[in-house]
């Protein structure tokens, strides 16, 4: 069903109101010629869209992306064409791994100039064919409603994840009385009786079981129905790969953060599991370490799979029990299913969660300054408040192990470990977020692939603080250098400029730490300075290069590699 009919008005004035229909609030975008005429239609729709202008179309499909992760809405993102929509393929390729609801619009040549390789252009359906759910072009003024509104009903439903739609510039330009396609709700997908009762029975039989939680669109709620699941069973819980935001870890259930360097003791318990419940994670390469712990395609554990996408479940992992429902109405379904007896477990989950608290002590470090002492600090000064974000790099592994994360919105970290991330994501958190701390953790090379989105914070008044971990080498490829090929390390040296006085040219505070007995007193500082000023803060952290991850030494790492020589 349609609302009333509208004027004729130009194809940006269209997208713009179909964007004012499904609730858009932000759309994030580095502005072009080839989409004027939706530039011009913020005008009429600035009461309730805001555009956020950015100054690299990566930190723009980032910061849509971070907000579709926040939201469980798609976060908006327009660039132009060619150079402008291949920088923007990162946000998308994040997107698509990472499930999350995006939609991107690309301007396009007009439709008499194409296939002679006009300006710029780029068949986007070929470009973007494997990294999106739907890529289309819409080619008639009068159909843009009806291809936002699908857009969104795509990037929403079943597994979530991103879609393109190039705007040729004489659809843009050309006008139509299009009517506005009114907002369905969002379709849901419910278990059944059936499934819920074989989830209660195999929970009785179960010994050892193992809750793992992931995915994506979660609400408040939700985590509270799952969370009051967990108790009643008493089950250990765990997050996947970078899922750090699914479960408030600060709950007695919660007992390890699952993937590439977890713990033994964690590890051990999932082989040693005889009921792995997996809720709305895919468990991928990352979560699985490879496809170890859990084995493909005929998992060791009873494997009970939950998952909003019937085409995920079976195809890495043969579960016994398959269950084909969004994350929230699981979660909703879950009140129904009670203990019959006491749980046997307990003793386990237990030891799970005391092995889980004795992770969050700092480990030895070189030097004088501590990454494990730095993001132990942060997680005590901030104590459940704000967000983390990262992007890739070794760093983030210190946030990732100290900091106890408190459930939706805590976390802001790309499962597909793409650098640059960390910025964006801070900035589109602090939008949605003004009162709340954004703090971002990024290494020296992954900060400086978005660093020029400082501007979005200072001219938005985002008081983000980030922390800058300065050793002068893209530190997780010499890791896997020296494992590899010890004692011929080459080509993975910079020259960095000085982080901390960076800030200034941002209007924002900077310093340099060299020493843990400073970081707390400037962490608060920081903190204080971006709420009260709301400008960007650097903190520039100077370190012994050879603590390359907690508890490791690069220099380790050699030895060991030179000794299997």
């Amino acid at each position: 069903m349609t609302i009333s009919s509208q004027p004729c008005r130009n194809g940006g004035q269209i997208i713009l109101e179909q964007l004012r229909q499904q609730g858009a609030k932000r759309v994030f975008l580095v502005p072009g010629e080839s989409f004027l005429p939706c530039i011009d239609a913020f005008n009429e729709h600035s009461d309730q869209i805001q555009p956020i202008v950015c100054r690299q179309e990566s930190g723009a499909a980032y910061m849509a992306e971070a907000y579709g992760k926040m939201t469980g809405e798609p976060g908006i993102c327009m660039v132009t064409r060619g150079p402008g929509a291949t920088n923007a393929s990162i946000g998308v390729h994040t997107a698509f791994q990472d499930s999350t609801p995006m939609i991107l619009f690309i301007g396009q040549v007009g439709n008499d100039f194409l296939e002679r390789e006009a300006f710029q252009e780029i068949d986007y359906r070929r470009m973007f064919g494997q990294m999106a759910k739907w890529v289309a072009q819409i080619d008639d003024t009068a159909r843009i409603p009806e291809y936002v509104a699908r857009a969104y009903a795509v990037a929403t439903s079943g597994r979530p994840g991103p879609v393109v739609l190039a705007l040729p510039e004489n659809v843009l330009w050309g006008e139509s009385d299009a009517k506005i396609v009114k907002i369905r709700p969002r379709l849901e997908t419910w278990p059944g009786p059936s499934q819920l009762a074989e989830l209660s029975s195999r929970l009785q039989q179960a010994q050892r079981p193992f809750l793992l939680v992931g995915g994506s669109r979660w609400t408040a709620e939700a985590q509270q129905q799952l969370q009051a699941f967990a108790h009643r069973f008493d089950l250990p819980v765990g997050v996947a790969w970078r899922r750090l935001e699914c479960y408030d870890q600060r709950d007695e259930q919660f007992v390890g953060h699952v993937g590439f360097g977890m713990p033994d003791e964690l590890r051990q318990q999932l082989c040693n599991s005889d009921l792995i419940i997996a809720v709305g994670t895919r468990m991928g390469e990352a979560t699985s370490e490879g496809y170890s712990w859990i084995q493909s395609p005929n998992p060791q554990q009873t494997l009970v799979h939950i998952y909003p996408d019937p085409e995920e479940l079976g195809r890495v992992y043969r579960p016994e029990l398959a269950i084909n429902a969004s994350v929230n109405a699981f979660a909703a379904s879950l009140a129904s299913l009670i203990p019959a007896s006491q749980p046997v477990w307990r003793s386990l989950r237990l030891q799970a969660r005391k092995a889980w608290l004795n992770t969050l002590k700092p480990l030895p470090s070189p030097g004088k300054l501590s990454l494990d002492h730095v993001a132990y600090t942060v997680g005590n000064i901030l104590d459940g408040q704000g967000c983390i974000t990262v992007g890739a790099g070794n760093y983030a592994l210190y946030p990732h192990r100290y900091i106890p994360f408190a459930g939706l919105g805590s976390s802001l970290a790309p499962t597909v470990g793409s650098m640059g991330y960390g910025l964006p994501a801070a900035i589109s958190y602090k939008l949605e977020n003004p009162n709340s701390p954004a703090i971002c953790f990024a290494g020296d090379g992954c900060f400086q692939m978005n660093m020029q989105e400082l501007g979005v914070a200072l001219q938005y008044e985002l008081g983000v603080v980030v922390l800058v971990f300065n050793n002068g080498m893209w530190g997780t490829i010499r890791a896997h250098q020296e494992r590899d090929f010890p004692a011929r390390e080459i080509a993975l040296r910079f020259t960095n400029p000085q982080f901390a006085q960076l800030a200034s040219a941002y209007q924002g505070w900077g310093k340099v730490i060299d020493d843990s007995r400073d970081f707390a007193e400037a962490f608060r500082q920081a903190l204080a300075f971006a709420e009260e000023k709301r400008r960007p803060v650097i903190l520039e952290l100077r370190y012994d290069a050879d603590g390359i991850a907690p508890g490791e030494l690069l220099s380790k790492i050699q030895q060991q590699a030179l000794a299997k020589q």
